[in-house]
């Protein structure tokens, strides 16, 4: 694990439009929740928030798209965004977060720029079925799987808080950690009043302890990174997640929610004597 702190970015370039059910994502058009939707974001509005995104300090910066997997139209857009930020915006690791995904596809993306994929397995495969009827468990753990046959790095991780039990837990961990993910993603779930899910019942203290085992858990993993949630679940003690194994989190906005300004996360960081990564491991 580096003593350095990886930031990331995430770029909604396609938002709200997902006919999956996944219980916890108000991306779904099931749910009708309050966000903006929209099939794609124009290249220009991308390129600013990856410029600033560097201007953060970030080095990952996510190109995300809300549905179950990557279609001839969205595999398309992605690699024209792709090509477009590797041109602009060089300093910046491009990720792909486009759902499920055949390794046809993903070396797609690898030849379009795209230098890791992040793909979540949200939750124990015997929970996954509480909190998503539309695709199975397997296609996600298969997706990941695709991604370490491509020779892309591979991020996966999940949420916590989504009425899972502890032997939930450890049993996503488990399967996390054999597929020797690079960077592993832990969210905490942000509830909205659309969606059927109660809120997060963690506490500060409990989701502490899971990035703990998550590191535990992970150990060959070079980044545990707390993103989705971390604002809301941790308030004025944000700064504790690296004391117990985190070492990289998302600065700016979440998928359709905002984070907070980037620049308290950079003098946070300043404040505990954290270096901010220059550059991928």
């Amino acid at each position: 694990m580096s003593e350095e702190i990886f930031l990331c970015a995430i770029c909604n370039i396609n938002s709200g439009t997902c006919l999956e059910d996944c219980k916890f994502c108000s991306q779904s058009v099931r749910y009708k929740a309050d966000i903006d939707r929209y099939k794609q974001k124009e290249m220009q509005l991308i390129l600013d928030e990856a410029r600033t995104a560097r201007d953060a300090g970030a080095l990952g910066f996510c190109l995300v798209t809300a549905d179950k997997g990557l279609r001839p139209k969205t595999l398309e857009f992605v690699c024209d965004v792709a090509k477009t930020i590797t041109k602009e915006v060089p300093q910046l690791r491009l990720i792909a977060c486009n759902g499920t995904a055949s390794l046809e596809q993903l070396l797609v993306l690898k030849e379009a720029g795209i230098k890791a994929y992040n793909h979540n397995l949200e939750t124990s495969e015997s929970f996954y079925k509480e909190i998503c009827t539309t695709h199975p468990w397997s296609e996600r753990y298969e997706t990941c799987q695709n991604v370490n046959k491509s020779g892309l790095v591979l991020i996966t991780g999940g949420i916590f808080g989504l009425g899972e039990s502890e032997e939930d837990r450890v049993s996503m961990l488990k399967s996390l950690e054999s597929l020797n993910p690079t960077s592993v993603p832990i969210n905490f779930y942000h509830h909205n009043v659309a969606l059927e899910l109660q809120a997060n019942p963690l506490t500060v203290d409990e989701s502490l302890a899971l990035i703990r085992l998550t590191r535990k858990m992970i150990p060959k993993a070079q980044r545990i990174m707390v993103a989705g949630g971390r604002e809301l679940m941790f308030g004025d003690r944000q700064e504790e997640i690296f004391e117990n194994g985190a070492n990289s989190i998302v600065v700016g906005n979440y998928l359709t929610t905002s984070g907070r300004i980037a620049s308290k996360d950079l003098d946070m960081l300043k404040t505990l004597n954290l270096e901010v990564a220059k550059k991928v491991n």
